[in-house]
């Protein structure tokens, strides 16, 4: 029994041993040159070599099965494995065209080879059709006139992973690639792509595939970025090697996201990492049939029957096929295809029996050139079929195919029995990214199925955060707590903004007052790592820039003029007659004389009330009825005489213009007396209204960089202050007179504290506070994010209007509008000039009797007095 079972196995390492050998290629002058990338001598091959050279045989055995010919004959084949070396592919390609008929070239499958042989095939005349050479400068016709490719050009792909990007809402990634023309010119591709998409590139690290090694720490590089999404840009090979630094360096899942762009043999890795490796998506290029569009897949069967006929060892089932491989029947049907035209054209237009496929000069490759080159290339820049990959089709003006163009993103998932790469996304030109299926699900690093959020994250991290005493911003206050305990707690906009980004970030902040420091100072000590953010009334400044970075606005700011009020102690008189002039004054006295003049000259012999008067009497009541009438109160007598209606008239139109003006001007005279401040704003400050040693700036803030800036044009002239506190103190001593202030704070000290300060002139200098961190803060994207979520919501308003609307001042009766005594005090001593001159003159008027009344007071009993 035991010697049978032998014998069964024994039959079984002998059968898989045996290969079944492809038919030798025919004798023909008319062949096709196969470039395959694995060493002839390797005992592992590739399944990028395998499959794509069995479906280029596939395709060769194919067209002499349907009977395609050539002037009669057969086209045969030729397959040359390059080792990835390009002078390996370069000498064997000229070996071969000099001893052969060779009419087309089907490969490389490396962008490195292609880029040297597309200019020694262009030089012979013949196309060479790409099935896997993606290097994006390979597109330029005007560079590569013989190169065409099936595969998509890493200009596609580019686009095509911006589109999955924008999808998912990622902003920014950082690119490993490998150090070669498919690694760099794929992350070329993707940076300028990203850039045309408003998406950012942090960082490109660089893998050598001479030394295996990573230039750089990855650890560092990776952990230290603001993004937690990195795409991988290389070979199946070197992605392995990339990936086993990354398990060491333990930066894989959950903490990033990687995606990329060749599959994986995931059998290779240990067991343990399945968990770190879970969430990957993988980014590759597909046929048609895998987003449900058309192929041809009559082609394509019969493909896979010769394959399995020929070499059934290698056939891995229909599902497991490189997409490789048939964009490599592809390139050969192709050439297959435009042969057969140009020869039938050839044919039927040439009576000089020269053959289709003839070439001039010597054996020797370099000296060799195809006759009908041009011809070759129109047929296949015209040619439209439907290939086994999908749509085929070229145009004269690129290298790329421009239609049949699909890719699918792979996720790695982790299943009872290991991983899976599991297509998740299909996406073409014209669906963008949808899922594979309806049953699609994204598994993300973690095990996850929320969508990462592309950059670090906070939660769990120690923040050391740094703020200021200012109010209302952060203030210091006593609270006792549950055991009786006295407790200094913050409060104020900044304590409750950190605590909303605290809910919404999950970090742990620990919080520093920072004393005796300017805000420059405290910038500094940012930048110095000695905390990782400054939290307060920060102004965004273009100084500051160069030395820290800022968050997006917590607070919209300006600045404003800082004063204390001021009581005007002087009395004037006479200010009631200052809203006309001197010259207006003397003008309507003027008048009022001319029209008493008038109405005397004009109802003296007709108005009762004027006749038979003494001509003083005459001119008084003529001025009683001029002044009366001007003044709009009117008289005890009116005109009687048509003319003196006339003039009464003008009189009114008089009054009319002349009482609203005044009205006016007094109401306008008195309101600006009562608030008249020492200056009315910046400007006045500028123009030196006050000295600026009266003008009090604090030392080492924005504000200094805006006064020297604007205002002395360098000159450190201003009254230096070192906190806000000695402002206030300074201003109620009559230390200084004004000082510039952020608009904020100055309207809450005004409104809440300071009832005897205030500001005046307009808000200037529009800017805004930020956050304050280091440069290149790997979290500065997502404090951005939930600031600006604070903002939309409506948040950061509502903190606003808690800490900044509060109005204490306001009920003091010190801001009553009311007139007061003062003001109107020469009014008052008019009216008691006014009153003294009637009381002399009625006492003038009555001398008579006033003597005869004092005498009889004073001699009773005298008859003199009587």
């Amino acid at each position: 029994m035991l010697s049978l079972w032998l014998d069964f196995i024994l039959f079984q390492l002998l059968l898989s041993y045996v290969r079944t050998e492809w038919p030798p290629p025919k004798l023909s002058n008319i062949q096709l040159l196969g470039l395959f990338p694995d060493s002839s001598n390797t005992s592992q091959p590739t399944v990028l070599s395998v499959h794509s050279n069995a479906m280029f045989k596939a395709a060769i055995i194919l067209s002499q099965q349907y009977n395609i010919t050539i002037e009669g004959q057969f086209i045969g084949y030729q397959s040359v494995k390059t080792g990835g070396k390009v002078i390996t592919a370069l000498g064997n390609t000229c070996s071969f065209i000099s001893s052969s008929n060779i009419v087309g070239i089907v490969g490389p499958a490396l962008s490195a080879e292609s880029n040297y042989i597309s200019p020694f095939a262009a030089q012979v005349g013949i196309p060479i059709i790409s099935y896997a050479s993606t290097y994006p400068g390979l597109s330029d016709r005007n560079t590569y006139p013989s190169f065409y490719r099936t595969v998509p050009s890493d200009n596609i792909a580019a686009l095509a992973i911006a589109k999955l990007f924008m999808k998912f809402n990622w902003t920014s990634c950082i690119i490993i690639y490998q150090n070669d023309e498919f690694g760099s010119g794929g992350a070329q591709a993707i940076s300028e792509t990203f850039r045309n998409n408003n998406l950012s590139v942090i960082n490109m690290i660089a893998f050598d595939i001479n030394t295996h090694s990573i230039r750089g720490d990855l650890k560092s590089l990776l952990t230290e970025s603001s993004t937690r999404i990195v795409i991988l840009w290389a070979s199946t090979n070197y992605a392995s090697l990339v990936l086993e630094y990354a398990l060491q360096s333990d930066v894989l899942g959950p903490q990033f996201t990687w995606i990329l762009s060749a599959n994986i043999p995931l059998e290779t890795f240990n067991n343990t990492f399945y968990e770190k490796l879970n969430g990957m998506l993988i980014i590759e290029p597909v046929v048609g049939s895998v987003v449900n569009e058309p192929i041809n897949t009559t082609l394509l069967n019969e493909a896979y029957r010769i394959w399995q006929q020929y070499e059934p060892e290698s056939f891995p089932g229909i599902n497991n096929v490189s997409f490789y491989a048939l964009f490599a029947f592809d390139s050969t049907w192709l050439l297959i295809q435009s042969l057969k035209q140009l020869c039938s054209i050839h044919n039927n237009t040439n009576n000089n029996y020269s053959s289709c496929t003839e070439f001039i000069g010597n054996s020797f490759c370099f000296n060799r050139s195809f006759v009908n080159s041009n011809s070759f290339y129109n047929i296949i820049n015209n040619i439209q079929y439907l290939g086994v990959s999908g749509s085929i089709q070229f145009t004269k003006n690129i290298t790329d195919r421009i239609s049949g163009i699909y890719y699918v993103s792979r996720n790695i998932q982790l299943f009872s029995n290991g991983l899976r790469s599991v297509p998740v996304l299909v996406w073409s030109y014209t669906d963008d990214w949808i899922l594979h299926s309806s049953t699609s699900v994204i598994v993300w690093p973690g095990n996850s199925l929320i969508t990462p959020s592309g950059y670090a994250s906070l939660a769990g991290v120690y923040l050391r955060i740094a703020v200021t005493e200012a109010a209302p911003f952060t203030m210091v206050t006593q609270i006792t707590d549950s055991s009786g305990q006295i407790q200094t707690k913050l409060i104020g906009y900044v304590p409750e903004l950190i605590e909303l980004l605290r809910v919404k970030m999950g970090f742990i902040p620990i919080i520093t007052l920072v004393v005796n420091q300017t805000f420059n100072d405290i910038v500094n000590s940012v930048a110095n790592n000695a905390y990782d953010m400054f939290v307060a009334q920060t102004t965004i400044t273009a100084t500051r820039r160069q030395k820290v970075a800022f968050s997006s606005s917590i607070f919209d700011n300006s600045l404003r003029v800082l004063i204390r009020k001021e009581s005007n102690n002087n009395v004037d008189l006479f200010s009631y007659l200052t809203p006309f002039s001197t010259q207006l004054w003397i003008t309507l006295l003027g008048a009022c004389v001319y029209a008493a003049f008038l109405i005397c000259l004009l109802e003296r012999q007709q108005n009762p009330a004027l006749q038979n008067k003494s001509t003083i009497s005459l001119i008084s009541m003529s001025m009683w009825y001029s002044i009366g009438t001007i003044v709009g109160y009117g008289v005890d007598f009116h005109v009687v005489t048509a003319c003196g209606r006339i003039l009464t008239v003008g009189l009114y139109i008089l009054s009319l213009v002349c009482v609203a003006a005044y009205t006016a001007n007094l109401a306008s005279d008195l309101t600006i007396s009562k608030s008249q401040d020492i200056i009315d704003g910046i400007d006045d400050i500028k123009n030196g209204k006050i000295a600026f040693s009266r003008v009090g700036i604090l030392v080492g803030s924005s504000l200094e960089d805006y006064y020297l800036r604007e205002i002395s044009g360098g000159n450190k002239n201003f009254h230096p202050m070192g906190t806000k506190q000695e402002v206030y103190d300074d201003l109620l001593n009559h230390i200084i007179d004004a000082s510039i202030m952020d608009a904020g704070i100055a309207e809450y000290i005004t409104s809440n504290i300071y009832c005897n300060l205030t500001v005046v002139g307009t808000d200037f200098e529009r800017s805004a506070f930020g956050i304050v961190y280091q440069k290149l803060w790997q979290y500065e994207q997502i404090l951005d994010i939930n600031i600006l979520s604070l903002r939309e919501s409506g948040s950061l308003d509502t903190l606003k209007r808690k800490w900044f609307q509060a109005t204490f001042c306001s009920q003091s009766s010190d801001l009553s509008q009311a007139m007061t005594l003062v003001s109107m005090s020469g009014l008052f001593f008019t009216f008691g000039i006014i009153s003294i001159i009637a009381l002399v003159f009625f006492i003038w008027k009555e001398r008579f009797h006033i003597r005869k009344y004092i005498g009889h007071l004073i001699y009773p009993n005298k008859s003199e007095f009587k």
